[in-house]
C-alpha cells in the first residue's frame, strides 16, 4: 500500500509502506508472541513479502534500527539499503537506557504499574511514542532488546553489504566503535544540535540522509 501521509521531497514518487510493529501502533497484539528482535524482523518481512517487495531501502530508529539490521542479516533479498538513526548495535545498554529500565521489571510488575511509571517518567514526548504500544508487547521488546541478536547488531551491520547510513544525534555523544564501522563501509553522520530522536531534533538533515 501507499502511504497515506504527505511525502516528503525524500519519498516524492515512491512507494512509501509505514510499518507498526506487532504489538505497536494499531498493529495486532497477540499475547502468545516472544517480541524478540528476530520475531520482529520476520514479521517485517512478512509484511514485506505480502507487499511484494523486494530490494526496499528500510528506515529505522532506535529498536526499529535494530529490527532493521536483523531482517537485513535474515533476508538479505529484502534490503537494498538501511537508514539507521541511533539503532541498537549491542546488547545490554546502560542501565540508564530507556529499554533498560523497562526490562528491569518483572513482566507482571510492568503490567502492574511499571508502565504507567515509565510513560510518567520519560516525558510527554517520549511517551507519545508508547502510549501506542501494548504494555506486554512493550516490556517484551525491551528485553528482547536488552538481549540482543546472535551475532549482536553490530557484528551483522559491519558484514553487511548494502548501502548503509547510521544516523548519530551530536547531542547523544560519540557513537561507539564509530571507526570500526566506517572500516566496514558504514557511513557515519553526526546530526548537529540532536539529540536521539533525530527526526524530531533535526528533521531536514533526517530527510537528507534518508534521501542520499
Amino acid at each position: 500500500m501507499r502511504s497515506p501521509y504527505p511525502c516528503s521531497g525524500a519519498s516524492a514518487g515512491r512507494r512509501s509502506l509505514f510499518v507498526d510493529l506487532p504489538g505497536h501502533g494499531i498493529s495486532d497484539r497477540p499475547a502468545d508472541f516472544r517480541y524478540t528482535l528476530e520475531d520482529h524482523a520476520d514479521a517485517l518481512a512478512a509484511a514485506l513479502d505480502a507487499a511484494g517487495v523486494r530490494g526496499a531501502e528500510v528506515v529505522g530508529h532506535s529498536m526499529g534500527g535494530a529490527v532493521a539490521i536483523v531482517l537485513a542479516g535474515r533476508r538479505p533479498d529484502l534490503v537494498s539499503r538501511l537508514v539507521l538513526t541511533e539503532a541498537n548495535l549491542d546488547p545490554d545498554p546502560p542501565a540508564t537506557a530507556g529499554s533498560s529500565r523497562i526490562a528491569s521489571y518483572t513482566e507482571e510488575e510492568f503490567l502492574a504499574g511499571g508502565c504507567a511509571r515509565t510513560l510518567e517518567r520519560v516525558g510527554p514526548l517520549w511517551a507519545a511514542t508508547m502510549r501506542l504500544a501494548d504494555p506486554r508487547a512493550l516490556h517484551r521488546s525491551a528485553v528482547g532488546l536488552v538481549r540482543g541478536s546472535r551475532p549482536t547488531m553490530r557484528r551483522v551491520l559491519e558484514r553487511l553489504t548494502v548501502d548503509r547510513v547510521y544516523l548519530q544525534g551530536a547531542l547523544s555523544g560519540e557513537l561507539q566503535g564509530r571507526a570500526d564501522l566506517e572500516a566496514a563501509g558504514v557511513r557515519v553522520i553526526t546530526v548537529p544540535g540532536a539529540g536521539h530522536n533525530v527526526m524530531f531534533d533535526a528533521p531536514e538533515a533526517f530527510a537528507a540522509a534518508v534521501a542520499g
